[in-house]
């Protein structure tokens, strides 16, 4: 008797799991029967799997994969630099790295470190190189806008390559305590900007402003801290020979700058980090075509050519196209830098996604049976579904 019993009992335990994970397929079915979800324990064994076959449109969750691949390539400890020249007419020269957190708060930093190399003798002039990037750079799904997140990447741009001003009349000021007012800011903010406080990217008709812009920032910065630029600022390559007087390395490392990106879904950030890991590996100047060949070799490696296919880094593009598992198994491998990601109140890891008629939220849940279960949600609308859709996922698994 007594061991019939304990075989019911065991029995029943055995089928606890599946009740539990026919309770969350209800659930999930009766929330969003037309959404894709995935859902896999610690050792790839499905939990949920809803729709899951059809490949879908990341949109922004692909900077997960975008981080990953960074942190393959370039590593957690990386800093972006740009070089300082002075020539024997005390022209400075600035060559550009692609730095995407040359802010203005780093610039603040920046400026003294730089007159501390140079001196404070006025300098002739400015002299930008933005040759580490090609003249003419085409991300997919990047338009033509002035929205802050159709931001022209960069060799040497600075604040996102965009504009934080506010307007009345012709008159425009900052809209940031620690951003200075330039020429090029005013006549941009003009000739392109909304009445009143707006932030707009640079213009990409010409490429050669948001360059000149940044040097404008710059010597502003320069002046602040005691120095001068007397003469004219403009473009061109730093001479044959002449070596660097000052490097700056971001004070942020790549770790703290894929945090700030995973936090703020910057698009700009996120194909600035992309464009380096292919020059990192093949040498510059970087391309975009050099980047999707490095990705997609790493990609091949772990077996997901054909689960991941990546047009550019952000996610802006619609012809970038993910399936659930290939996303899965890039979760597993970025796990131990899961921190990077946002957090919900259950401990949760999280990054969304989102375009006209796709909603997506993928990372790696906090559950009460199964500890962390990496899953991915896409949906065709309705930005809190998903949320409630993971927290089902926290609930009930």
């Amino acid at each position: 008797m007594w061991t019939r019993l304990i075989a019911a009992f065991c029995a029943a335990l055995l089928l606890l799991p599946a009740a539990a994970n026919a309770d969350i397929e209800e659930t999930i079915a009766k929330l969003a029967p037309n959404g894709l979800v995935l859902v896999l324990d610690s050792d790839g064994k499905e939990l949920v799997a809803q729709n899951a076959d059809e490949p879908f449109v990341p949109a922004s969750v692909a900077k997960i994969v975008t981080a990953w691949l960074a942190m393959e390539v370039l590593g957690g400890d990386y800093r972006f630099e740009t070089r300082f020249y002075v020539d024997a007419k005390r022209v400075l020269h600035v060559r550009g790295g692609g730095d995407p957190m040359l802010v203005s708060e780093e610039l603040d930093l920046l400026a003294p470190a730089l007159l501390a190399a140079t001196g404070k003798e006025p300098f002739t002039g400015m002299v930008l190189d933005g040759s580490y990037y090609p003249a003419k750079l085409e991300i997919p799904g990047i338009e033509d806008s002035d929205e802050a997140y159709d931001a022209l990447n960069s060799a040497l741009a600075v604040n996102f390559n965009t504009i934080n001003a506010v307007r009345s009349g012709n008159t425009v000021k900052s809209a940031e305590a620690q951003t200075p007012i330039t020429p090029l800011a005013i006549s941009q903010f003009l000739a392109r900007g909304p009445k009143g406080k707006g932030r707009i990217s640079l213009t990409q008709e010409d490429p050669s402003i948001s360059i000149l812009y940044a040097g404008e920032l710059i010597a502003a910065f320069i002046e602040k801290a005691g120095g001068k630029i007397d003469g004219a600022i403009s473009l061109g390559p730093v001479p044959d020979g002449l070596k660097p007087v000052y490097v700056h390395r971001q004070s942020r490392d790549l770790a703290e700058i894929l945090r700030l990106l995973l936090l703020g879904s910057n698009n700009y950030i996120a194909n600035q980090v992309f464009l380096e890991i292919g020059a990192d590996l093949l040498g510059g100047p970087v391309s975009l075509d050099k980047s999707l060949r490095v990705a997609n070799q790493i990609l091949a490696k772990h077996g997901l050519a054909k689960a991941i296919h990546l047009e550019e880094g952000s996610g802006i593009s619609r012809d970038n196209r993910f399936t659930a598992r290939g996303l899965a198994e890039v979760l597993d491998l970025f796990a131990p830098h899961a921190q990077l990601m946002r957090r919900t109140k259950s401990g949760s890891r999280y990054k969304t996604g989102t375009f006209s008629g796709v909603r997506t939220l993928a990372g790696i849940a906090k559950t009460k049976d199964h500890d962390d279960v990496r899953f991915v949600i896409s949906l065709s609308g309705g930005g809190k579904l998903r949320f409630r859709l993971l927290e089902a996922i926290e609930r009930e698994l």
